[in-house]
């Protein structure tokens, strides 16, 4: 279990990932910040406790598999991925603004780490449910992860993958839902309501959790429950703050494809000590 020492390491290093995504969208004037913000400390629980993966050997047949369904938020997913050491850095200064850039605004094969091109809502979640099937049919003993947006769950095939999971028994796979309730034009309800969530899943035949996704101790707890009823996939649904660690854009949903101007850079680097560009 966690120790209040480990916890404030944790969220130490969590807001250096947070500090490079917002550096990255800034310099480039382009990115997904907000929702990027919102999965940082899922992302970093994640592969810093729970992940099995060697970034020397990113293709490590018996690796873990993390795949993010909501490819728009792979600001956070990159930065997350140099500092566990899959590639240097000093990438980052590439971030879509390079023809041949390997970090796009979609993740995409070629950079270590990445398992799947993402970027089609729908889609990731589906690849993931691939691997998992094709690890238990390889008997080999790994997990997939997927992280897909509460949005997201809108898409008529999640909810086909789901139940293809669960008559398959696929208790090696996590799904996670980001439970911001914002999407690209408006609150995820005002779109179309997809509560209850966590009803659902259930009636889908997958283990459920609902936890706070910026509250380290829940989520150590959930990733240390899978699977959460044996031979059934698990899913965590994770209550975020969209664009969390910007006081001006959390819970705003214009900062979902929004970066920091010139002057709100200054007020971010006053607050967070950002550092130059």
């Amino acid at each position: 279990m966690l120790t209040a020492e480990e916890v404030t390491r944790l969220q130490a290093e969590a807001a250096e990932v947070r500090k490079e995504a917002i550096k990255m969208a800034t310099r480039a004037g382009t990115g997904h910040l907000g929702p990027a913000l919102g999965i940082v400390d899922i992302l970093w629980v994640l592969y810093s406790r729970f992940m099995k993966y060697d970034p020397k050997n990113p293709e490590w047949p018996e690796r873990d598999r993390f795949i993010l369904s909501k490819g728009h938020s792979c600001l956070a997913l990159y930065a997350t991925l140099a500092k566990k050491g899959f590639f240097e850095e000093s990438l980052f200064q590439t971030y879509c603004n390079k023809f041949h850039t390997l970090l796009g605004g979609h993740p995409e094969r070629d950079l270590p780490g990445v398992e799947a091109n993402t970027g089609s809502l729908g889609h990731g979640f589906n690849i993931g449910i691939g691997m998992a099937l094709a690890g238990k049919a390889d008997h080999l003993d790994y997990k997939v992860y997927t992280l897909l947006g509460d949005g997201e769950t809108q898409e008529g095939t999640i909810w086909e993958g789901a139940m293809a999971a669960a008559h398959f028994k696929l208790d090696n796979l996590v799904a996670i839902v980001d439970r911001n309730n914002l999407q690209v034009s408006n609150f995820v309800d005002q779109v179309m309501k997809i509560e209850p969530l966590p009803e659902k899943w259930a009636s889908f035949g997958w283990g459920v959790k609902v936890v706070d996704g910026h509250d380290y101790y829940q989520l150590e707890e959930a990733f240390r429950s899978v699977p959460f009823v044996e031979g059934k996939p698990s899913v965590i649904i994770a209550k975020t703050l969209k664009g969390k660690g910007i006081p001006f854009a959390e819970n705003k949903v214009e900062w979902h494809h929004k970066v920091p101007s010139a002057q709100e850079y200054q007020e971010l680097d006053e607050l967070l000590g950002l550092g130059d560009l």
